[in-house]
């Protein structure tokens, strides 16, 4: 079966545009509101300093020698320069590649390398030599704007082309869902989520910035300046990751800070159980939703209502205008039914070109019929809410029943103990692998045998007996890249290099 948006009869307009000609559509009429704001400094760009800015960075990269089809590196962190460099780039043709500001010299010379980058700006000096920006032709639907990373937790990091049509229908897309619009005139958004990665670049600069909303920007995240932000700059809307939502659930800090500003919580880029939802949600006062997506669709296709009686706990949200979805068994490749659990696949305006250079990975995850094959497990109900259970690469074989980790993680962490947990496979003879949890404690001086125990026993007392923890270690943190997805891949290594000597 394949599954729409309940908004399919009315048809969806994308302009054919270039993704900063989109982005900037209200620049003029809101030429002296503040676009972006830099959070620790108060460092403000109104959106018409945003767009002659762009249009100085644009003369600059010119002057440079750079032209249409040539990539740029962006190496900083969050600061409002980067919406005027990315802007800058697309406006001539060119294509950002976004990095990892905490990046090693070897990683970051390997990104470039790959992706062929002519220029690398870590400061915004382009904006000094004076020279006017070239009129350029660009072809939204062919033109690549942007070639982010991808994240790497399931193999190698590969380049994912998104051209301007991606990402504008994306935006589109978002702004369909449902009456009640997003990032709009009156929104203030903090943006801890970093530019370089999908999640930050497009749900929160691109699609505020479109909006006409007030970007507040964080170059690095820490949770006692997160709030004070929160508290400073009355913010609205806060695009967050389950981390720092468990963080909003668990940390005493919040109790020290105003955030009655706050309207919407927004959570994506990793599930996000009911519970923690929940408890945050009444923690905070303001509803917690939740989106899914990935860097290959640039990034969105399901998203919550903003309509507390229309969103569901736990869930992802509803299929998003102009998409198609199916929930395709593992092992048969039939269509599941509802409330079965399988791979999801995506077909839709927002899907990549591909990967660059990489034609046998993109044939891999895209078909003949143009669907994209997530990797993602999950269902769908009756009602049409859509729900992510784990990845299809890290479903955790007992017996050959499979379990998922994030199903276990969920739980772990309303036990009152616990503040951060990760769930991995362990190699077993009999069993083929038993799951196995890593734990970080409230308190560190509990973490013994006998808290071992009750936490076992705890999950052993809400699970049927072949997803129950057989392990249990304790740490001091749990991997999690920029984006908040928790890096089961180091933690799996490090597992098996355990178990060989």
């Amino acid at each position: 079966m394949i599954y729409t948006s309940e908004r399919a009869d009315s048809k969806l307009e994308i302009p054919d545009v270039s993704i900063t000609e989109y982005a900037l559509r209200h620049a003029d009429r809101l030429a002296d509101k503040p676009a972006l704001i830099d959070g620790p400094s108060g460092r403000t760009l109104t959106f018409g300093q945003l767009a002659d800015g762009i249009k100085a960075v644009a003369g600059g990269l010119h002057a440079r020698g750079f032209r249409k089809g040539d990539v740029l590196a962006i190496y900083c962190p969050n600061m409002p320069e980067y919406a005027l460099v990315f802007n800058a780039v697309a406006s001539v043709g060119g294509i950002n590649t976004t990095v990892n500001p905490l990046y090693t010299a070897a990683e970051l010379a390997k990104q470039l390398n790959d992706a062929n980058a002519k220029l690398l700006v870590t400061v915004s000096e382009l904006t000094s030599s004076g020279a006017s920006a070239p009129a350029v032709e660009i072809d939204p639907k062919n033109d690549l704007g942007v070639l982010p990373y991808s994240s790497g937790t399931t193999g190698l990091p590969k380049g994912v082309m998104l051209t301007h049509h991606n990402l504008v229908a994306n935006l589109c897309q978002v702004d369909g869902f449902e009456e009640q619009k997003r990032m709009g005139e009156d929104e203030i958004i903090l943006a801890m989520l970093p530019f370089f990665h999908i999640y930050g670049m497009v749900v929160v600069m691109k699609l505020a910035l479109a909006g006409g909303a007030t970007v507040v920007s964080m170059p690095r995240f820490d949770m006692e300046d997160f709030l004070g932000l929160i508290q400073q700059y009355k913010v609205t809307t806060l695009p967050l990751v389950p981390p720092v939502v468990l963080g909003l659930a668990k940390s005493p800090l919040v109790d020290q800070f105003d955030l009655s500003s706050v309207q919407t919580i927004f959570c994506g880029a990793a599930p996000l159980g009911k519970e923690l939802s929940i408890e945050a949600g009444d923690r905070i006062g303001c509803p917690v939703v939740q989106g899914y997506g990935m860097t290959e669709a640039s990034p969105v296709t399901h998203l919550s209502s903003l309509v507390l009686e229309n969103s569901r706990e736990g869930s992802i949200g509803k299929v998003i205008p102009e998409t198609e979805v199916r929930v395709v068994d593992v092992e048969s490749g039939r269509d599941c039914t509802q409330g079965e659990d399988g791979e999801l696949w995506i077909r839709g305006p927002q899907i990549m070109k591909g990967y660059l250079n990489q034609p046998e990975e993109t044939a891999e995850c895209i078909d003949s019929d143009s669907w994209y094959h997530t990797g993602d497990v999950g269902y769908v109900d009756e009602d049409g809410y859509f729900f992510i259970v784990d990845r299809v690469k890290e479903l955790i074989k007992y017996k050959a029943m499979q379990v998922s980790p994030a199903e276990l993680e969920d739980l772990l962490v309303t036990h009152p103990a616990i503040l951060d947990t990760a769930v991995i496979p362990s190699p077993d003879e009999e069993a083929g692998e038993i799951p196995k949890a890593i734990v970080v404690l409230k308190d560190a001086d509990l973490a013994n045998d006998e808290m071992a125990e009750e936490i076992m026993s705890f999950v052993a007392d809400n699970v049927a007996p072949h997803k129950r923890i057989r392990i249990l270690d304790f740490a001091d943190h749990i991997p999690k890249s920029a984006s908040g997805k928790i890096l089961r891949r180091v933690l799996v290594d490090a597992e098996r290099k355990k178990t060989n000597t």
